[in-house]
């Protein structure tokens, strides 16, 4: 209970803090920085899952092919 009690109180000062050299010039700088990397990130892992879903399907579709020529070849 007391360490949760301390990283609350972290967590506030740290945010108090953060708010307070936004509002700087270097600041701002440095979050607007931040912002575009997290984007960046987050837009690659986009493409990655979309790029794995696409190989996933067609390796679906592939199976399902292979498994439906089996199929008639048997009747």
């Amino acid at each position: 209970m007391k360490n949760a009690f301390w990283f609350i109180v972290g967590v506030a000062v740290g945010a108090v803090a953060a708010h307070q050299y936004s509002r700087t010039e270097q600041g701002a700088q440095f979050f607007d920085e931040v912002d575009n990397r997290a984007r960046e990130f987050g837009s690659a892992v986009i493409d990655g899952y979309k790029q794995r879903e696409a190989e996933l399907r067609a390796a679906v579709a592939e199976a399902e092919d292979t498994i439906a020529d089996l199929s008639n070849k048997l009747k």
